[in-house]
């Protein structure tokens, strides 16, 4: 009886992997017949006991079923990635255990086919704003392929243009805890025939270039994307309120680069959205230090020092600021509006004189303080006019002064020329 019983067992197991085969081999055709929804139906046949079959038959269990799900992928079905994803690792693992490796080669192929769709994928998912499904494909995508690690970088950048700060800030901190720099140059040459620049790799681009069909060959260096990364974590803390990790975040960026200047940009930024202008203005002043040359490093200290009611350091930035960049045009209507705020910071004490000898004489003085330091102001307008005569932002701001000085003549000159 125990002999029949194990006869009878062995004929059963042999039915089932049997049809198992069979039902691999029908997904099989009709996969090759372009009807993946058939070759999906026919392997949900021997879904349910492959985990019981030899190594052999699960690795083409999941070599099939994972280009079942690639092609559905392909069609537009984009849940059908991870699926596909998923069976062609089975199908590495598989075989990494049984030693024998029928479809590793191929299959290792076929994820790369599958990475690359999924990149394809998600461009047109950021395209069509779609940043939520465009972060997903990129993160899995790096996942497939851990040392194209720019994946991993594009994904946060999605999640943060889809406003999912949770994601964004799991995909930089694994950026910044793999040391992802993002640095290196790109090859680029001009196409002869279409006149197009087009970027390609190092071999390619001189081997064009040789043939004649590609000129100017441009070496273009991509700089580091670290400072970037700390600066989003940092915003990303800002944004979800806490402040303190964002200033615990520049610190340890800061300690690691301490000569990275947008490192302490981003960090005077972040000073000024909580409020904190005193350091911010010390943070600037610091970059200011770094970057002497950096005529928007002293506009912006200037701005600060205008807001906390310091003119002359205010002046003295502007004046720096256009002393690198002559044509800065937000430097020189702010430097004109120093004199203008300062000549109104009179106009309260004369509006409080009396009628006294005195206080007449104490107010014909500081009328003419008042009127000198906006002829000042507009002075430096006048100048910035020559090398710029149809700017509109020069233009008002000069008007309103004469208008403000009772200057009538160049009140209307101002008019005509803003069209007025």
């Amino acid at each position: 009886m125990k002999t029949k019983i194990l006869i009878l067992a062995t004929m059963c197991f042999s039915m089932v992997a049997l049809a198992q085969k069979n039902e691999i081999k029908a997904a099989e055709k009709a996969l090759k017949g372009g009807d993946a929804m058939a070759a999906k139906t026919a392997l949900e046949g021997a879904a349910g006991m492959i985990s019981g079959a030899d190594a052999k038959v699960q690795a083409q269990y999941h070599y099939v079923r994972g280009q079942v799900y690639a092609d559905l992928a392909k069609k537009g079905d984009d849940t059908a990635f991870e699926e596909a994803a998923s069976s062609f690792q089975k199908v590495l693992d598989i075989e990494g255990e049984s030693g024998k490796k029928k479809y590793s080669d191929e299959t290792a192929q076929r994820m790369q086919a599958i990475t690359a769709d999924l990149v394809n994928s998600a461009v047109e998912d950021n395209a069509n704003k779609k940043f939520k499904e465009a972060a997903d494909k990129l993160y899995m995508s790096y996942k497939l392929s851990p040392q194209d690690t720019s994946y991993l970088y594009y994904a946060a950048n999605s999640a943060v243009q889809g406003g999912d700060y949770d994601q964004s800030l799991k995909f930089y901190n694994e950026l910044y805890e793999i040391g992802y720099d993002g640095s290196g140059v790109m090859y680029k040459a001009t196409n002869t025939a279409t006149g197009q620049v087009e970027e390609m790799d190092k071999l390619q681009r001189d081997l064009m270039v040789k043939s004649g069909t590609y000129t100017d060959p441009i070496d273009e260096k991509v700089p580091s994307k670290k400072s970037e990364i700390v600066k989003n974590i940092a915003l990303i803390y800002t944004q979800t309120g806490d402040n303190e990790k964002a200033k615990e975040a520049f610190k340890n960026a800061r300690a690691s680069n301490p000569d990275d200047v947008n490192l302490v940009l981003s960090e005077a930024n972040l000073y000024y959205t909580i409020g904190d202008k005193e350091k911010f203005k010390e943070l600037m002043s610091e970059a200011a230090a770094m970057a002497p040359d950096n005529a928007d490093l002293h506009y912006n200290i200037g701005v600060i020092s205008m807001e906390q009611g310091n003119l002359e350091e205010a002046r003295a930035s502007y004046l720096k600021a256009l002393e690198i960049d002559p044509d800065y045009t937000n430097a020189q209507l702010n430097l004109s509006t120093t004199y203008v705020n300062e000549g109104n910071g009179l106009i309260d004490e004369m509006n409080s004189l009396g009628n006294s000898r005195a206080d007449i004489a104490r107010y014909d003085e500081l009328k003419q303080q008042k009127d000198d330091l906006f002829k000042k102001g507009a002075d430096v307008l006048e100048a910035a006019l020559k090398d710029s005569p149809d700017n509109k932002s020069i233009l008002t701001q000069l008007k309103n002064i004469y208008g403000a000085m009772g200057d009538n003549e160049n009140f209307m000159r101002l008019k005509k020329l803003l069209g007025e």
